[in-house]
């Protein structure tokens, strides 16, 4: 035998080559339950109970504050500062980590430190971040455990604005941290970085995808597919931005507030630049990018292969950016990597800026394609002459609109920690007044009882106003209970005729009763499952009710399931499955498989089901364990009648006996949720598929409950 032979290990199990032999590669069309699985305790070197909203409390704020400004001008060796000031680079980490969250589906953000890992921290849009990572280790090492990195790379970004004169409108902390990368996050069909493969019509981004290419956080900066058109250009700053909830007023102050700072790295030929982190070799210890271009560093930077500062000041805040934007007329160029940019025309020596390494030696300022669309696009047009006549204002919009852009994916204000949280509630936070605790849960159940409506109609409304929750961003739940104001009520999968008529039956209970209403549509479900099980469900009182200014119903229209396996609604036709779509719902809902698996089966046995299909049980008031006996009753031959639709026949007398969807035949057919639903659907577990159906129910109900 060779030695290879004879090794003891399985060779290629815990690299990249073992990918060909996984179960995706030999059975591509598995559905994919790995989301479900994410952040597993297992992954977390931190102890159990490790609380990092308690160890935040406990840290030195101000300390804290204070090293990161004696950062940003104590310039290392090893990755030089432009202009003897980090503050720009650390704009773009805190930018980078906050520019990925998309309103779609709320993936994204800054919220959990995923910049450290595969495939952001080595897109080609975030080249050379690894080393503002690294520069910020000292700090995170200092502070430890009472500092996640989640926070400490959104904070470099306010202290960084901060030391250079610019004006900051708050920090909120308590971003925990992931301990893996979020590898089943949908980024895009491409294959390979830069790719595009991504459009429907006239270069629309397909849903929920918010970046124009793969590997990039907003837009190409050269234009549109390298096309350097400023109006071409605007339409692809429009289309990335509101996904990623900013209007034209805040598009345009945050780039030209972000474009205040800095300059663009292309010193020369980006051949010599090499692959990202997770490619890099081990001796380079996740420093990607290996530049062999002169010094690799300093004026010989090469990043986005565009080369050059858009202000004279480039570490200072000012109204530089506009002054240039609109007083000059622009020619196209190439940087000495071969990336197309602009240079002003006639520029005056006074307006020329200071070389990275030595400030005796001036460089042309530059504006990029996309720079030159908010002067070319009338609309952003008219938003930059209003900034550059009224600079205070543009201070403001840009505080504002960076603070938005680092908290969009926090979920409500009461997370916020620390002593720099603003005290001014803003729309977009979704606020909620705080709730009642001291009513008469007793009294609200008995009125409820006696309102005569049926078991499915109260639990059908409770799981509509629950099941808006996105563990993503955070958003959406009952507590508010906005179910009542548009966009919510007249969504078709809430059934709007029978939601009008409950919220209507619910209405003067609440009111009689002191209770909210948002208490009341979840308390209701509750004695719905309780009647049908026999079997008390906890409540926790306490939710408020949001009124209707408080409410910016845009924005909750991206909220709209537009498939809910769990009450097997399909809205039309997507190019994914239902069942795909279904472990989407149950990972934004933070389901594991087996509280995904309870919560559908028990939902059928309750007749719960928007498409009429699925429902098995003989009984739709009684909580049980049918669904499941009934779905792997094997006397039945399943046969395809539609695309979402199965019809079961009589093994020997060919009668046709009942119907189900994909999302229910799933559980039968794919051999995790198989093993998953044979427990739930032995004899002897009828107890337990109430108690773990009741728990998930919970888990969905109070999952928007941080007070």
């Amino acid at each position: 035998m060779s030695e290879e032979n004879k090794c003891p290990v399985i060779h290629g199990a815990n690299t990249k080559t073992a990918g060909s032999h996984s179960n995706v590669n030999w059975w591509p069309n598995q559905l994919n339950l790995n989301i479900l699985h994410q952040h597993d305790s297992k992954s977390n070197p931190l102890e159990e109970d490790f609380d990092y909203k308690e160890e935040f409390k406990k840290i030195d704020y101000k300390a804290l504050k204070q090293d990161l400004y004696d950062l940003m001008t104590d310039s290392k060796e090893w990755w030089p500062a432009d202009y003897g000031h980090y503050g720009p680079f650390f704009v773009r980490l805190t930018w980078h980590a906050a520019g990925t969250y998309r309103i779609g589906d709320g993936r994204g953000g800054a919220g959990t430190g995923a910049q450290r890992f595969s495939p952001l921290n080595s897109w080609p849009d975030n080249g050379n971040l690894d080393k503002a990572r690294r520069l910020l280790w000292p700090i995170k090492q200092k502070y430890g455990k009472q500092l996640s990195w989640a926070d400490l790379l959104v904070l470099a970004g306010n202290a960084a604005i901060e030391s250079m004169g610019g004006k900051t409108f708050g920090f909120g902390g308590g971003r925990p941290d992931i301990w893996e990368p979020e590898e089943d996050i949908y980024w895009g069909p491409e294959e390979e970085m830069l790719g595009n493969n991504r459009y429907v019509g006239e270069r629309l981004l397909n849903n929920p995808l918010a970046a124009v290419q793969m590997g990039l956080i907003y837009v190409n900066p050269q234009g549109p597919d390298g096309n350097p058109d400023p109006k071409l250009s605007a339409h692809d700053i429009r289309e990335t931005f509101g996904r990623m909830a900013m209007n034209d007023y805040e598009t345009v102050a945050l780039i030209a507030g972000g474009h205040t700072f800095g300059k663009c790295h292309g010193a020369g030929d980006d051949g010599l630049v090499g692959v990202g982190p997770e490619d890099a070799p081990m001796e380079q210890q996740q420093f990607g990018w290996k530049n062999g271009y002169g010094k690799g560093m300093g004026r010989d930077t090469i990043t986005s292969g565009l080369e050059g500062p858009w202000t004279k000041n480039p570490a200072q805040w000012d109204n530089g950016y506009f002054e240039n934007l609109f007083k000059y007329d622009y020619e196209l160029v190439k940087s000495p990597a071969g990336a197309f940019q602009w240079h002003p025309k006639d520029l005056e020596e006074e307006n020329y800026a200071p070389d990275v390494e030595d400030p005796n030696q001036k460089v042309t300022t530059i504006m990029l394609t996309s720079d030159l669309a908010l002067k070319e696009d009338p609309e952003y047009r008219k938003v930059s002459l209003h900034f550059k006549d009224n600079p205070e204002e543009f201070a403001d919009a840009f505080a504002r609109a960076w603070f938005k852009l680092l908290h969009r994916d926090m979920g409500p204000k009461v997370r916020y920690l620390g002593p720099e949280v603003p005290e001014e509630d803003l729309i977009w936070q979704d606020p909620v007044p705080a709730g009642k605790t001291d009513f008469d849960v007793d009294k609200v159940k008995t009125k409820i009882s006696e309102s005569g409506l049926s078991i499915q109609e109260m639990i059908e409304t409770a799981w509509a106003s629950a099941s808006t929750f996105r563990g993503s961003d955070l958003r959406g739940g009952a507590n508010g209970a906005r179910i009542r104001f548009a966009p919510l009520k007249d969504w078709d999968v809430n059934k709007p005729e029978q939601l009008s008529k409950v919220l209507d039956t619910f209405q003067p209970i609440a009111h009689e009763t002191g209770a909210s209403l948002a208490d009341v549509i979840v308390l209701a479900g509750n004695l719905a499952i309780e009647k049908a099980s026999g079997v008390e469900v906890p409540f926790l009182p306490g939710r408020g009710d949001a009124l209707e200014e408080q409410t910016d119903p845009e924005s909750f229209r991206v909220l709209e399931p537009l498939a809910d396996g769990f009450r097997n609604y399909q809205k039309t036709e997507y190019s994914v499955s239902p069942e795909e779509m279904l472990v989407d719902k149950a990972q934004l809902l933070g389901l594991t498989a087996p509280e995904m698996t309870v919560l559908v089966g028990g939902m059928r046995s309750l007749g719960i089901s928007h498409n009429g299909l699925g429902l098995f049980s003989e009984n739709a008031d009684k909580l049980d364990n049918d669904f499941f006996k009934i779905l792997l009753d094997m006397s039945v031959e399943w046969k395809p009648s539609g695309t979402n639709a199965y019809d079961a026949f009589d093994r020997v007398s060919g009668e046709k006996i009942r119907s189900a969807s994909r999302v229910d035949l799933v559980f039968g057919s794919n051999s995790q949720l198989r093993s998953i639903a044979e427990v739930y659907a032995m004899d002897d577990s009828n107890d337990k598929f109430i108690k773990d159906f009741i728990s998930a129910w919970n888990k969905v109900m109070n999952a928007d409950r941080f007070d």
